[in-house]
């Protein structure tokens, strides 16, 4: 019977090996074997999976519990939970402190937070390496680190002490510190009245979701950053923006008005900014949209005028286009969208 061919990467990967001196394949399964005995002495993750996550919001934690009973959520859902990256720059996440000596994780690294970190904290942020029941190694930190760390954020934040960069973060922190409370006072009154036997299994994760969908409504990023991105383009202005990363030209919001909120619906963008005026503090037009009709619709509408931003080469273009594809309710005259 004819060998089966190898196909795909198993070719390279056969000709890779081929391509090597005995001494070079005695070093690599030498390499491999020992890799292999190191994954064995981790502690292995008895119960959880990353097809179950712990939903937040829009950010999705994998979670485990170990052999020993600690809990762990993994780096990256650590990481977007706070509102950062959830991949760590190239030295600064757990596998580099793991190997670092007195070394904080990069979301507690800023000297305007070292104030706030005390001796306990530190040592609970040694990262926990651990593996799946599928054998994967995994780096992760201990769950109840998550809210010890909003709350250095929240404290910063009180002190006066963050910077721009910060900003995001703290305002993850606030709702996650919140929207955990709300699940542990659940927790409690489940645990004291024998309800916990009874509920569903998600019922506490279902609670801080809707919670947290709730907070965040507020904020929602609801332009994507191609809009911008492609404005600045054709504008000739750099993206992001050097300094401030949030800047915008004054011109832009004319743009914005006359192309997304003049054409969603007739009379739309006086009533939007007569409810934004009215609001305690100064809403942005979008967070005046319903969240069952106004927003999709929204949403809806921006695809299509970041497609247009994309194929056109100039400002011009652009409005041609929008006119074209989009056209305003009951106007026959042209904006004009130079600076």
């Amino acid at each position: 019977m004819e060998a089966e061919k190898p196909t795909g990467k198993a070719i390279g990967g056969k000709a890779s090996r081929a391509s090597l001196t005995p001494e070079q394949r005695s070093e690599a399964a030498s390499k491999a074997a020992k890799a292999k005995a190191e994954l064995s002495k981790l502690p292995v993750a008895k119960w959880g999976s990353s097809d179950r996550p712990l939903v937040i919001g829009d950010t999705k934690i994998s979670c485990y519990v170990l052999e020993d009973g600690t809990r762990v959520l993994s780096q990256e859902g650590f990481l977007e939970a706070l509102g950062r990256a959830k991949k760590a720059k190239g030295g600064s996440g757990a596998a580099a402190t793991e190997t670092g000596v007195d070394r904080l994780p990069s979301f507690l690294a800023a000297n305007n937070l070292k104030p706030f970190i005390n001796k306990d904290l530190v040592g609970s942020t040694e990262p926990v390496v651990f593996r799946t029941s599928s054998g994967n190694k995994v780096y992760g930190y201990r769950a109840e680190l998550l809210p010890r760390v909003c709350r250095v954020y929240l404290e910063a934040r009180d002190a006066g002490v963050t910077n721009n960069s910060q900003i995001h973060v703290v305002r993850a922190a606030d709702i996650l510190l919140r929207g955990l409370a709300e699940v542990g006072i659940a927790a409690l009154v489940d645990e004291v009245t024998g309800y916990q036997k009874d509920r569903a299994k998600d019922a506490l994760a279902k609670i801080l979701e809707d919670f947290v969908a709730k907070e965040l409504q507020p904020y929602m990023r609801t332009f994507p950053a191609a809009y911008y991105e492609h404005l600045f383009r054709l504008y000739g202005y750099t993206f992001p923006p050097e300094g401030n990363p949030s800047w915008r030209p004054q011109f832009f919001g004319k743009i914005t008005n006359s192309v997304v909120y003049d054409r969603l619906a007739p009379e739309l963008l006086p009533e939007l900014k007569k409810i934004a005026s009215k609001a305690e503090k100064r809403a942005r037009l979008h967070q005046c949209l319903t969240t069952d009709i106004g927003h999709p619709k929204l949403r809806e509408h921006l695809s299509s005028i970041v497609t247009l931003l994309k194929i056109s080469k100039s400002p011009d273009q652009f409005k041609q286009l929008v006119d074209q594809v989009h056209p305003k309710f009951g106007d026959t005259y042209s904006i004009d969208f130079n600076e």
